[in-house]
């Protein structure tokens, strides 16, 4: 009779264990994180202002790009199964800003060329430095950056960062959801040139 009770008591730990947890295998949720609500909460705003976009501070061309990457970022979050990822396809050292969910905070590590972030780490973004130019998503001209900045992107993007072969610069797949300037993040901001991350030696833990 013993061995019965056992083999329910153990039949039951299964069930609610599977009831409850989430399987391992299963696709991650990254609704219930802050930049879904900051994404939701500022195409809210837009949204409102959709009669006049200039009680938003908008052109209505700007309006509509603006309101065209809120959308696709809110897609990429609620179809996301992953973490957020940054492929370095430029040829030269990428400085990353990532993030090991419960483990370390986001600073600024190191990616060497044809190299891509382990889906264990989150990846928050990017560094460009000073004198840089960049082209922040499709369909976007290129920005010649005056100043260090960091770009940051929402949960489970898979951002790619490649060079122009005829200009040289930085082009990115997507947009970002935010460009910080010294002073506008607790992210470090260093004032490194592209051929000081050259020298930088690559993070072997931010690869598989």
């Amino acid at each position: 009779m013993s061995k019965f009770f056992k083999l329910i008591l153990v039949a039951l730990v299964l069930f609610v264990n599977l009831a409850v947890a989430q399987p391992s295998w299963a696709g991650k949720d990254f609704t219930k994180g802050a930049d879904y609500a900051e994404v939701t909460q500022e195409l809210t705003q837009l949204l409102s202002a959709q009669s006049d976009p200039s009680t938003a501070g908008y052109t209505p061309e700007q309006y509509q790009q603006r309101l065209a990457e809120l959308q696709m970022q809110k897609y990429v979050i609620e179809t996301a199964r992953k973490r957020a990822q940054c492929r370095n396809q430029t040829g030269q050292t990428l400085a990353v800003y990532a993030n090991k969910p419960k483990k370390s905070p986001t600073q600024l590590y190191f990616l060497a060329a044809g190299e891509i972030t382990d889906d264990d780490w989150d990846c928050d973004g990017i560094y460009l430095p000073a004198g840089a130019q960049a082209t922040f998503g499709p369909a976007t001209q290129p920005l010649s950056l005056t100043e260090p900045v960091a770009i940051k992107v929402v949960d489970g993007t898979q951002l790619v960062a490649t060079t122009n072969a005829a200009t040289g610069g930085i082009e990115l797949n997507v947009a970002p959801a935010k460009v910080f300037k010294a002073g506008e993040t607790t992210w470090t901001l260093p004032s490194f040139s592209q051929a000081q991350i050259n020298a930088q030696v690559p993070t072997p833990e931010l690869i598989d």
